[in-house]
């Protein structure tokens, strides 16, 4: 059983980023699903970044690293585009990190500190939709890291994993929590 501190994406904690979470609950996995935006949510993409714009980026990074401090340090960190930004922080920086789920993003490492640190694992999960997914930052990152693994899908959606929204692509969706709870398994 692993712990995992999940970061919803750009438009807050939907149902779809709920049901994500509880099918990895219901391999028997513990997960925390904090809500970034205090119970707001948006249906558009634009809406909720232009609703993190105007909290700040940095302050929504921070509200992540704020609540890993009330957890254990032998977590995997896991966030969805926007949520990303602490999951990836978390794993570069906090002590005691067991691995990172980046799903539809990822950040450059001198952004967090330039060295991705020995022995905690990484899979990055995204897709070229829609100009987000930044794949070829994703390939660079996978190529960094030494036992990382970078899975691209066909997808058409940015945030096709969130079951949710109109974006959702059910075959993807089923093969990315496939390959996400085999990374819990190993960690």
């Amino acid at each position: 059983m692993a712990e995992v501190l999940l970061f919803h994406h750009a438009q807050g904690l939907t149902p779809g980023v709920v049901s994500f979470a509880d099918s990895l609950r219901a391999a028997g996995h513990r997960v925390h699903t904090p809500d970034l935006y205090a119970g707001k949510t948006f249906a558009g993409l634009d809406d909720g970044v232009a609703h993190a714009e105007e909290l700040g980026f940095e302050n929504v990074l921070n509200r992540g690293v704020a609540v890993a401090d009330q957890l254990p340090e032998q977590i995997v960190y896991a966030g969805f585009s926007l949520g990303v930004m602490p999951a990836q922080k978390l794993a570069m920086t906090r002590p005691g990190a067991k691995g990172a789920l980046l799903f539809q993003a990822v950040v450059p490492l001198p952004y967090f500190g330039g060295t991705w640190p020995q022995g905690v694992a990484l899979q990055i999960h995204t897709n070229d939709a829609e100009g987000f997914g930044d794949v070829a930052e994703a390939r660079e990152l996978a190529q960094a890291v030494p036992g990382a693994e970078l899975f691209v899908y066909d997808a058409k959606g940015h945030l096709f994993a969130d079951s949710s929204l109109a974006v959702y692509d059910k075959k993807d969706s089923d093969l990315l929590t496939v390959r996400v709870l085999s990374f819990l398994e190993k960690v």
